[in-house]
């Protein structure tokens, strides 16, 4: 791709090619964050929360998912914050955690076991959390 490409490509066409390494599922409606509550009844849970428009989102987003240890049984969930703030909004509210962006929620039986921003996010301790 050239730089030209590059240049003109919107933040969200490269935030697509930057979650493609790991399964996730997007939040983009209420029924959603009802669906995921559930899930971490039956395993642990993931979400995090990215913003297309900062820069610091996505070298965060590239660092979780290449130091995210392998053969973790955990459902993970990807929200754009930007496209879906009310529904971030909701997420801040019902796990009482302040909204922030990268963000990553652990959750496991519907309750916050980490959450964490910016710099603070390390996929290496997600074994510590789950």
């Amino acid at each position: 791709m050239g730089l030209f490409d590059k240049m003109f490509r919107s933040e969200r066409d490269v935030a697509k090619e930057e979650i493609e390494r790991i399964p996730w599922v997007n939040i983009t409606e209420q029924q959603d964050i009802e669906d995921l509550k559930k899930r971490s009844f039956e395993k642990p849970v993931v979400i995090f929360k990215y913003s297309t428009r900062c820069g610091i989102s996505r070298i965060t987003l590239r660092k979780f998912e290449n130091d995210l240890p392998e053969n973790l049984d955990v459902d993970f969930y990807f929200m754009d914050l930007v496209k879906y703030r009310s529904l971030s909004n909701e997420i801040a509210e019902s796990f009482k955690v302040r909204h922030e962006s990268p963000q990553l929620i652990v959750l496991k039986e519907a309750k916050v076991q980490h959450h964490s921003s910016h710099q603070d996010i390390n996929a290496k301790q997600l074994p510590d959390y789950i």
